[in-house]
C-alpha cells in the first residue's frame, strides 16, 4: 500500500525514531510502513491519521479508484 508517510515525518522534521516514540512502535515498524514492506494494522492507521491530523486515505492508497 502506497502512503505519504515518510513526506508527513518530513515535513516535521521528525526522524523515524521520533515517529515511532509517538506511534509507540519501533523504528523499525515505521520503516516498514514507509516502504510498503507492511500494511499497518487498523488501529495504528488511526493512530497515524490522528497524529497528523488528517483523514486515513489522504496518508494511505490502496491503489483503487474512487467514483
Amino acid at each position: 500500500m502506497k502512503n505519504r508517510l515518510k513526506v508527513l515525518r518530513a515535513e516535521r522534521n521528525w526522524s523515524q525514531a521520533d515517529l515511532a516514540v509517538r506511534l509507540d512502535v519501533s523504528r523499525q515498524a515505521v520503516n516498514a510502513v514507509e516502504t510498503g514492506k507492511y500494511d499497518p494494522s487498523l488501529p495504528l492507521a488511526f493512530k497515524i491519521a490522528r497524529l497528523f491530523e488528517l483523514p486515513i486515505e489522504e496518508i494511505f492508497d490502496d491503489g483503487e479508484r474512487r467514483g
